[in-house]
């Protein structure tokens, strides 16, 4: 059983346990009367390369990240720094998230916000909801075809956008049957951890135009993300470099170019 095949299995006995204390049935009450004022999808596609900036604990690959940062000061100083929106990372046994973290953050903040996790079921979609996500990421390495689409087709009904992830071409074509209008490009392999940038490169050519395209993982510099918008790449999710920066807002400032003209 590879990390991907032991995250999810995690997943699933979690989510047992939420529904058990939390039916269905409370979270569709909850979800009566809900806006959708934050988009999460508009928010990619402004002119420039946008930042999706990621509130991470740990991870299986890094172990600790950012042990006991306020989510509230984290997300804040991500906005302050020009993020277009907010990643919250959610999972609890590997990543040391939880929905509280979301919650902490849809508080504190004005962005849209991605809930980050592993979504197999769809208990986490009106989770998702409830709890103040403007979008879910769906991995297809995750899911079944089926599933897959379930899962988007409930999404939308309660108004929630959505990143679905992928890693190589095969993945790509799910996902292009699926007609997503926002794909992550995961360079980090979710079986073994290992990153390869050049995974962007390699698949950002057979994405048809009109895609919303975000390139995920291993990113930490300017550089990077001005080689990425040249080839045509709309947003980047960058989660760790940020995380274990002294200065957050300051780390995050240095990859959105925030302020830069302010003295012009």
């Amino acid at each position: 059983m590879n990390t991907l095949e032991r995250i999810v299995d995690s997943t699933r006995r979690e989510v047992e346990q939420r529904r058990a204390a939390v039916p269905l049935e409370t979270l569709e009450r909850e979800l009566v009367g809900r806006g959708h004022d934050r988009p999460f999808c508009e928010a990619l596609v402004h002119p420039g390369i946008s930042v999706i900036a990621e509130h991470k604990r740990r991870s299986p690959s890094a172990g600790a990240i950012r042990e006991g940062a306020s989510v509230e000061d984290v997300v804040s100083a991500y906005e302050r720094a020009g993020a277009a929106a907010l990643s919250v990372l959610t999972e609890g046994p590997h990543f040391g998230g939880s929905l509280d973290d979301l919650r902490a953050a849809r508080a504190a903040s004005s962005l849209p916000i991605l809930r980050k996790d592993f979504v197999v079921d769809l208990y986490q979609v009106f989770e998702s909801a409830a709890a103040g996500a403007d979008a879910i990421l769906l991995i297809v390495a995750a899911l079944e075809p089926r599933m897959l689409a379930r899962l988007q087709h409930e999404a939308a009904a309660l108004d929630l956008d959505v990143l679905v992830e992928v890693h190589d071409a095969r993945e790509l074509e799910v996902a292009l049957e699926l007609d997503a209008d926002v794909i992550g490009i995961n360079n980090r392999d979710l079986t073994d951890f290992s990153i390869d940038l050049a995974r962007t490169f390699e698949l950002l050519a057979d994405v048809p135009a009109g895609k919303t395209v975000v390139s995920e993982s291993g990113i930490a510099t300017r550089d990077q993300l001005d080689e990425l918008e040249r080839v045509g790449v709309d947003a980047v999710l960058v989660g760790e470099a940020l995380m274990r920066a002294d200065d957050v807002e300051a780390a995050c400032r240095a990859l959105t170019g925030h302020g830069e003209d302010a003295s012009v």
